[in-house]
């Protein structure tokens, strides 16, 4: 794919990231962990940041999670990890940022959301209250509307107007008119409170992919701003992945959004860092930007009926989430590495000659030989056990890296 021009032209500086006006797609993520919890949740930044999130959000709902920030914020910074920690304020954000102006300081970006800042009379006022505080500690914020927590007076006049004058839109096309409408009066509230438009980034936040399509194509037809794309929630494994990629893959696709999130819902215990993956391997998959080696894998069939090949790629992708850090910080380029785990003869050969590092696997009844395949050329072949096998290929993994990847200086 060539190179997508991206619809905003101003850039927001987010601590050291540049989001928008040119700058490359950047990956966020949000903690799921309590925040007054100083120890989970540094730890999970720290986890989500070394898997590649450019930027992760905090919830900040409590006086104790305000409080919180500074040491989290800390301990992050003492780990060695710069990526901007974000507060996300819904109903209070205008008392926790004014009664505790060290968490202020500390974050690297504020997420307001209009919808819930405040009733009727408090609104505006407690949306400036945000606005001046970022003013003063020369902070950006997210202006972020939520389908969800939309004002409802505005959902309201609009609906009435469209039954007293016949408009004949239904439910969703008035949704999407009212969000469209609170991002744009609040990107002009936040503008007459004297924020720069090089502070102000915007999401719109839906659960349908149609729905996410449609608004952000006006959206970006109305707005120079940045975007921030994502669906507010996208459900579990298969389900969560399909409806995040596939609206999300044809708005990057049309240079629409400068940061995303996939937010899926983690099984009990799942690892946080899946969205994070999945929003890397959305990019790589459309050739905007890539984080980490490409590792493809055959889906197996009835010539496939051993599931060695699955388990080894299974293994090589962990072994190669573990050691990226230490790649990506000595080795330039070491995220263009493509690796393939092959089940059998028929398309093995040619898919592993293809990669960078391919394994071609015996499938039901072949060999019991394992060719490895470096750069197009057969340099060896594995056997043994699957431990033996696992290890011997996760070394050559290792030795290509050394050896075809300059160290940084």
């Amino acid at each position: 794919m060539g190179e997508i021009r991206r619809h905003s032209t101003i850039g927001v500086r987010v601590g050291p990231l540049q989001v928008g006006g040119g700058a490359p797609i950047a990956v966020q993520s949000m903690t799921n962990t309590d925040t007054a919890d100083v120890d989970s949740t540094s730890r999970q930044i720290i986890e989500l940041a070394e898997a590649g999130s450019e930027m992760v959000r905090i919830t900040v709902n409590t006086g104790e999670a305000a409080k919180a920030v500074p040491e989290i914020v800390a301990r992050v910074r003492d780990a060695g990890v710069e990526s901007p920690i974000i507060g996300d304020f819904h109903y209070n954000g205008h008392t926790l940022l004014t009664k505790h102006p060290r968490c202020a300081e500390s974050l690297d970006k504020y997420r307001i959301n209009p919808g819930n800042v405040g009733g009727k009379v408090t609104r505006d006022d407690n949306f400036a209250t945000i606005c001046r505080v970022a003013i003063d500690q020369g902070k950006p914020v997210r202006i972020g509307i939520n389908a969800g927590s939309l004002n409802q007076d505005l959902v309201m006049d609009k609906m009435r107007e469209n039954s007293e004058r016949g408009l004949g839109k239904d439910s969703e096309e008035i949704l999407r008119e009212c969000m469209l409408i609170s991002a744009l009066e609040s990107t002009g509230m936040a503008l007459g409170c004297g924020l720069r438009r090089d502070q102000i980034i915007i999401s719109c936040k839906v659960s349908r992919p149609g729905d996410l399509i449609a608004l952000h194509r006006e959206l970006a037809a109305k707005t120079e701003q940045p975007l921030h794309l994502g669906l507010t929630e996208a459900g579990m494994g298969v389900k969560g992945l399909v409806w995040s990629t596939a609206p999300m893959a044809i708005l990057l696709s049309e240079g629409i959004g400068d940061t995303i999130r996939i937010s899926l819902t983690p099984r009990p215990g799942g690892d946080r860092r899946e969205e994070v993956h999945a929003c890397w391997e959305l990019l790589s998959a459309l050739g905007i930007r890539s984080y980490a080696p490409c590792l493809t894998a055959c889906p197996g069939c009835g010539r496939t009926t051993s599931t060695t090949f699955q388990e080894l790629a299974e293994r090589v992708e962990a072994h190669v989430r573990e050691r990226m850090p230490v790649w990506r910080k000595h080795h330039e380029g070491v995220e263009t590495l493509t690796l393939a785990v092959m089940g059998c003869v028929v398309n093995g050969p040619g898919e592993s000659k293809a990669a960078n590092i391919g394994i071609s696997l015996p499938g039901t009844g072949e060999a019991p030989t394992c060719p490895v395949f470096i750069d197009g050329e057969r340099a060896t072949s594995l056997s043994g056990t699957f431990e033996e096998l696992a290890e011997a290929f996760c070394s050559i993994v290792d030795e290509y890296v050394t050896k075809k990847f300059p160290m940084r200086p």
